[in-house]
């Protein structure tokens, strides 16, 4: 049903910006006012966490639940999908870079039997290995299906084996969940999954020096939700089984765990209480706190404040960072925080048993945060325990057991490439002297004990949210990423990005009748214009109410014929006319209002190539509209579209009455479809997500020269189609299978380029794509129109498909693990139409439930695969 409206007229001032913080997900249900432990989980941060919450909210609206067991499901059907993939090459499948800025850093790990080898984990892209003491870097674990990286252990006994424990445990508001611990038995070469799938995030893996097969993990589990999979973990067989051996409550999980190496019944690990729902944040509580075991885990105690330690039951207790020397284990160093604030430092030479106010001026203070929960990394000299190192905004080094910080990097001091938010830092087992740290920006290199550093170059792990083309000059690449702002090449190459925009980085557009003037945003909308090709910004937001609720990756697009009219999100559509020098109101409020305290807002903008006229807008509560008249008249096109965040509305390039829409989405019940296609200007949908996986979809892009070929980016890789959405395949096999946010066809150059969230920008030349497509169109000559009809279906469906020749055919269905449910067909057909009535039942005549399940035809050697979809 259309719903239309006249437009009105808004004219105040620009949008604000501010911070971001958590996303985790797991299948959760939100109830208003909950409490945990008795605490409001409203009443424990401020009071508009919306923008903190973006990731979570754009995947799960508007139920806030998410099926975790069903996404990883997702996850093998995708990695299927890329291994089944063309490879074609890096001379096709290009990498722009960066590699010079660096992302953000989780772990970094030495083989302690040779330190040249390195080990290091980011937050989404992976895990990298040197073999120069960190001076240069390359991937060892793109093959998996989770690149979401917690913490890194090379086992001190046998260095080939390496553990990896996924989902990143910082809680910050990019923070992707993980998918249990991986195993190498050949130092990174291959990689097995051994279990705690579902634990989500892990802080930290250690391995028993004495024992390789006792195996501990310190699981913080899923921040939006109480679950059950949070605590200690042990394995007494190098992580076939495991055993939760410390479980404090399902709101608590373990952020860090040390063993003294001399004695490793000796255990101490840091518990912290943490829950996150979209009203609100539980930062801290009663059971956040030490404990410790000296039996290897069988038995632990809670070790008692005794009126040195913030005491948990009086006070606020959040995130705990605790760190031991190797030669002098006794000494442990406790960095608290008090929910958001760090709250002291704390020292104990006798294993937890007593403690000093290692920081009594609070020194520290100088370098932390606001959200200083985001960090809580402690580091001690492996040789003295009196160097003892604090990250958490700033880098903080003390000589004295944290008497005095005389070194604190990342506000005032220290080298001006040396990122703020520090994450890990690691010691060469040869000469400790020899530290590695790592941040949001890379990694830093030091040779003199953590005084000087050298920033390195070689990682290509940025988190990109959009990216931007320069029409005029193709090699330029721009994006705006999480942590460095908008970043941009000049040359092409992947070595020289420098940043001109700070914040977090989002929109970027340059100008294609003049690329010295380019718009570039930060978080919420902050908009800024240069007119010197990025040397210096203006803001760029007059006319725009700051009242109004903007999103996180405020929407702002440029009209595709004339450069000086632009369009800009908040619930209202704005316009300008004179490129962004003053913006006023051309829609009344096109979203549903507030869902509780989470207002709904514009969430993509497109304007039609061919007739600007029309203008498409979709919003974060679902909403998609259309204006045919310039923006005089709205009219809502949403009908039967799912009830999802809307990701992208795209306009075909060569019909003004075609375009596209795509929402995000976990599945939380039945599953739903994500990409869909009108050709009436959005009074008729057709869903053509075929047999994508059930993912969310972030970015969508139409090739301008040839619209049969469609190409989404998605939470789990890049996939395109040649059909109009008939069928999709995974865009490159050397691609990894990361979260992509954004795609950009480049009008005069014909390549695509790829903003990952994980890995940077890759790119694409379009004319190879379809030259690998008509090269394939002869394999499979002998098979024509397969498809299934209706689709989704209830009770029946039908699978037809045309043989150009005799063939010997087999039709089979599978569920999404890639088990065969039934065999339709085995046998000779002759040329001709050939039709099956499938009842979704399996080979035992056995009814199967509503879900997704995929029909694969094969004649001889070649096959093709649909997807099916079966509702109540």
């Amino acid at each position: 049903m259309k719903r239309t409206s006249n437009w009105l007229t808004l004219i105040i001032l620009m949008a604000i910006s501010s911070f971001a913080l958590t996303y985790f997900w797991s299948e959760i249900d939100i109830t208003d006012n909950e409490t945990i432990n008795g605490v409001s989980v409203n009443q424990t941060e401020g009071p508009d966490n919306r923008p903190s919450d973006w990731a979570w909210e754009r995947r799960t609206f508007p139920y806030y639940k998410a099926d975790a067991e069903y996404f990883r499901d997702q996850m093998n059907y995708a990695s299927q999908l890329r291994k089944n993939s063309i490879s074609r090459g890096l001379d096709q499948l290009e990498f722009g870079g960066p590699t010079n800025i660096g992302g953000r850093v989780t772990d970094i790990e030495f083989n302690p039997q040779n330190p040249n080898i390195v080990y290091a984990g980011a937050a989404t892209g992976g895990v990298f290995k040197s073999t120069d003491m960190g001076y240069s870097w390359f991937p060892v674990f793109d093959d998996q299906a989770i690149l979401t990286i917690g913490d890194i252990v090379v086992d001190p006994n046998n260095s080939d084996i390496v553990y990896v424990g996924t989902g990143e445990a910082n809680g910050g508001h990019n923070n992707f969940p993980g998918g249990g611990v991986y195993k190498s038995a050949d130092a990174g070469n291959s990689w097995e999954l051994i279990g705690l799938e579902n634990t989500v995030s892990i802080g930290r893996v250690v391995v028993d020096p004495t024992n390789s097969d006792r195996v501990f993990v310190a699981a913080q589990g899923s921040y939006f939700t109480t679950n059950p999979e949070r605590g200690v973990y042990r394995s007494e067989d190098g992580g076939d089984t495991w055993t939760n051996i410390l479980y404090v409550s399902d709101s608590t999980g373990a952020i860090d765990l040390i063993m003294d190496p001399s004695n490793p019944q000796n255990i101490m690990v840091a518990m912290w209480e943490r829950v996150r729902r979209p009203e609100g944040s539980h930062l801290y509580g009663a059971t956040s706190g030490l404990y410790r075991s000296f039996d290897g885990g069988d038995n632990w105690e809670y070790i008692q404040p005794n009126g040195v330690l913030p005491d948990a039951q009086q006070e606020n207790v959040g995130r705990i960072g605790i760190a031991l020397c190797k030669d002098q284990p006794n000494t442990v160093y406790a960095m608290y925080t008090d929910g958001s604030y760090y709250s002291g430092f704390f020292r104990s030479d006798d294993f937890g048993t007593t403690w000093t106010n290692a920081d009594p001026d609070m020194e520290i203070s100088y370098g932390t945060s606001s959200f200083s929960w985001y960090f809580g990394q402690v580091r001690v000299h492996p040789e003295n325990p009196d160097i003892v190192f604090a990250m958490d905004v700033a880098y903080m080094r003390s000589v004295d057991g944290g008497n005095s910080w005389p070194i604190i990097y990342g506000y005032d001091g220290g080298p001006w490439d040396f990122h703020v938010d520090q994450h890990a830092l690691a010691f060469n087992p040869d000469n400790p002297d020899y530290i590695i740290s790592g941040n949001d920006g890379g990694m830093n290199i030091s040779t003199d004990g953590g005084v000087n550093f050298t920033k390195v170059a070689e990682l290509p792990i940025n988190q990109f949210y959009e990216i931007g083309l320069d029409r005029n000059n193709p090699q330029k690449l721009y994006g705006g990423t999480q942590d460095n702002g908008t970043l941009r090449t000049n040359t092409g190459s992947t070595n020289d990005w420098d940043r001109i925009y700070g914040g977090d980085g989002f929109y970027v557009i340059v100008d294609y009748t003049n690329p010295n003037i380019i718009f570039a945003e930060s978080q919420n909308g902050n908009l800024g214009k240069s007119y010197d090709g990025g040397n210096s910004f203006y803001w760029a937001t007059n006319g725009i109410s700051d009242n109004e609720p903007k999103n996180w990756s405020t929407p702002v697009v440029m009209d595709p014929k004339n450069p000086s009219v632009m369009y800009y999100g908040t619930n209202h559509l704005y316009r300008s006319t004179n490129a962004a020098d003053y913006w006023y109101s051309i829609s009344p409020d096109l979203t549903n209002g507030y869902t509780g305290n989470r207002p709904g807002t514009i969430s993509t903008i497109d304007v039609s190539p061919v007739n600007t006229d029309i203008i498409y807008v979709g919003t974060s509560d679902s909403r998609v509209w259309v204006s045919m008249d310039n923006g005089s008249n709205w009219t809502d096109i949403s009908g039967d579209l799912p009830h999802r965040w809307v990701s992208r509305v795209v306009a075909d390039h060569n019909d003004e009455n075609v375009a596209y829409v795509t929402f995000t989405g976990l599945k939380w019940a039945d599953p739903e479809p994500h990409v869909f296609r009108t050709d009436d200007n959005g009074e008729t949908w057709t869903d053509i997500s075929s047999n994508l996986p059930d993912a969310p979809i972030n970015a969508f892009a139409v090739d301008h020269i040839d619209n049969n070929y469609l190409f989404v980016g998605t939470d789990l890789g890049a996939y395109y189609s040649s059909n109009l959405g008939e069928s999709w395949e995974y865009l490159d096999a050397d691609l990894p299978m990361v979260t992509v946010y954004d795609l950009k066809i480049h009008k005069v150059e014909h390549y695509l380029a790829i903003g990952t969230h994980a890995r940077s920008i890759y790119k694409l030349g379009l004319d190879q794509i379809v030259g690998i497509e008509e090269s394939e169109i002869e394999a499979y000559s002998n098979l024509n129109n397969f498809k299934n009809y209706p689709n989704p279906f209830s009770n029946t469906t039908e699978i037809s498909f045309d043989l150009e020749k005799t063939k010997h055919i087999k039709v089979d269905v599978f569920d999404i693990k890639g088990r065969k449910l039934s065999t339709l067909l085995d046998k000779k057909l002759n040329a001709g139409n050939h039709t099956i009535n499938w009842e979704a039942v399996n080979d035992n005549g056995q009814a199967l439930s509503p879900a997704y399940y995929f029909c694969k035809i094969s004649l001889g050697q070649e096959s093709k695969t649909i997807k099916m979809l079966k509702v109540k």
